[in-house]
């Protein structure tokens, strides 16, 4: 199947007519992506989900960042509970309507009410884990995961750097990172949820080391060198409840 046309994927950056069921601010995120074999991920995929490509690549990444502001659309931010760290590792598909967005593969958390609310209404596998980040006097932030149970670690230290520009449509920035739809599997279904953001605010990533076994934990070679990166300071977050998938 052929992926998505330009056409389809800038049409999800439309703002959904519902109202939505939580709101979130995504800051400090770093794009980490190494290059797999698309056979390798669809083997992996749900049935009614097609891996997404460009120019016949396919990639899996791992994305570190803070999540702050969390709440409910009818509650407001509580201490302690609205903000914590999220590490995810995901893929791009698409499904049989055209339909771009993110598969993810596993989603690592610090605040266990979180965990259990994202496997409850988004059917997302998350896991809790131990997690620390900082950011040190001369920018450089330092990130570091150890899931609980099944073991599964990473660490990253990085700053962003450099003039902020957003992705351009056609270009490898915008296939990997502009994404306004994720899937989710809850029981036997299939299931989409849209989230509404600006377009992310990019920069180039300076002083990146990282470590770890995600890539590994999920069956995937793992390479010194990952294959693209990129950072984004953050974007607001909109997200709207999910729908099952026809």
């Amino acid at each position: 199947m052929n992926p998505p046309s330009i056409e389809q994927r800038l049409s999800l950056r439309a703002r959904p007519v519902r109202r939505p069921v939580m709101f979130q601010r995504w800051d400090d995120l770093l794009f980490l992506h190494w290059e797999i074999e698309p056979a390798r991920i669809q083997a992996m995929l749900p049935p009614g989900l097609f891996v997404d490509t460009f120019e016949g690549r396919a990639f899996v990444g791992v994305v570190p960042f803070y999540m702050r502001r969390v709440r409910p659309a009818w509650l407001p931010c509580v201490p302690g509970i609205s903000e914590f760290l999220e590490l995810n590792v995901r893929t791009y598909v698409h499904d049989a309507q055209g339909r771009a967005g993110v598969w993810f593969f596993s989603l690592d958390c610090n605040q266990p009410l979180a965990v259990w609310a994202a496997r409850l209404f988004f059917g997302l596998p998350y896991f809790h884990a131990r997690m620390t980040a900082s950011r040190a006097p001369d920018g450089i932030t330092h990130y570091r995961s150890t899931r609980r149970g099944k073991r599964a670690e990473f660490a990253c230290t990085y700053a962003l750097a450099g003039d902020v520009f957003a992705a351009e449509p056609g270009t490898l920035e915008f296939f990997l990172i502009e994404r306004y739809l994720l899937f989710a599997q809850k029981g036997r279904g299939l299931f989409s949820g849209r989230v509404h953001h600006s377009p992310y605010p990019l920069q180039r990533v300076e002083g990146l080391t990282f470590e770890g076994d995600l890539l590994a934990a999920q069956n995937f070679p793992t390479e010194a060198e990952s294959a693209h990166v990129i950072g984004s300071a953050g974007v607001q977050v909109d997200i709207f409840a999910v729908e099952k998938v026809d």
